[in-house]
């Protein structure tokens, strides 16, 4: 650091401040420092640090996947987020209860300053390690029961929103598609609010179909397949993901089925295929990327993690060509 420090003209807390704290240092200063410290293959000891403190400046967050576009924005929101405060993000993909248990149990060894997690079945010792560790905790896509505060948009509402639109286009026959296993929260609400809002209207609520896994085109297909089998009069199809929705409009083209004249189809979480797909694909935005920056904002801010109400980001329907 020293020798740094003496090749770009500063001193060496400013050095420490532009790896540390880099919105503490003037822009062109900070462009110098790191421009001098890559050519002289100059990388910060963190353990140092991390020894003398007890904690680090980095952020882990556990994630279930990467093939869902929402945890790529989500992602992408607590990047930046952390960025923002002087933070580095490191993430772990745990696709089992088991490996989530695992890569926390790595995070809490390398003394990170907080812990994201993604609500969805957590193992009995998970939240017992967590109750005993002295480690910030949020629980994106979490409610009331989170882990630490629940961070994330009201799914239920979200629900009954596209439900509810469907219903005013005229739909009678609708099904719904659920999502068994993994998920948590962002789809064990969905079904109940569906459920609810069919009640309401005079609707039967008895085409639903039950899926283990929300990706894949290949998913939208059989889809279209068991519903048409159930019953020939259905004319809306209310998707778990963008993916799925994009795999069922394919599948009604195969059969000439209009989309949307003869079945509406409905996705969740605006991915870009469902924007340039024809016809364009009615679908719930997320905002994942704010779930990214509430969950950052909260760990980092011990008034809002002691609100045991979770803290609540946007959506919205975005109502385009396909329902």
């Amino acid at each position: 650091m020293q020798d740094v420090a003496r090749a770009a003209g500063v001193s060496p807390m400013t050095v420490s401040n532009c790896f540390r704290y880099p919105d503490r240092v003037q822009e062109k200063t900070r462009n110098a420092v790191l421009k001098m410290a890559s050519e002289m293959g100059y990388v910060p000891n963190l353990s140092a640090g991390l020894l003398a403190a007890g904690s680090s400046q980095v952020i882990g967050a556990v994630l279930p996947s990467m093939r869902n576009s929402s945890f790529y924005n989500y992602t992408v929101g607590l990047r930046r987020a952390a960025a923002e405060r002087g933070y580095q993000l490191i993430t772990m993909i745990a696709e089992t209860p088991e490996e989530e248990l695992a890569a926390v149990q790595s995070l809490l060894g390398l003394r990170v300053a907080g812990l994201a997690l993604v609500a969805g079945p957590h193992l009995p010792e998970l939240r017992r390690l967590l109750d005993r560790a002295d480690t910030p905790v949020v629980e994106s896509w979490g409610g009331e029961q989170a882990i630490g505060r629940g961070v994330g948009y009201d799914v239920g509402a979200a629900s009954r929103q596209l439900t509810r639109h469907l219903i005013a286009q005229g739909r009678r026959r609708i099904g719904f598609v659920e999502v068994s296993g993994g998920g948590g929260q962002r789809y064990s609400m969905r079904l109940p609010a569906f459920r609810q809002e069919m009640f309401a209207a005079g609707l039967a609520d008895d085409l639903v179909l039950t899926v283990r896994a929300a990706d894949g085109f290949g998913a939208g297909a059989r889809i279209v397949d068991e519903f048409l089998a159930r019953d020939a009069r259905l004319d809306a199809i209310l998707c778990p993901t963008d993916v799925v929705a994009v795999g069922a409009v394919f599948e009604c083209n195969r059969r000439g089925l209009e989309v949307p004249g003869e079945v509406a189809v409905a996705g969740w979480g605006d991915y870009d295929i469902g924007r340039q797909l024809y016809p364009t694909l009615t679908t719930i935005v997320p905002y994942a990327d704010e779930i990214g920056t509430g969950a950052i904002t909260v760990l980092l801010d011990p008034k809002l993690r002691a609100v045991a109400a979770p803290l609540r980001t946007r959506f919205a329907l975005e109502i385009r060509q396909s329902a």
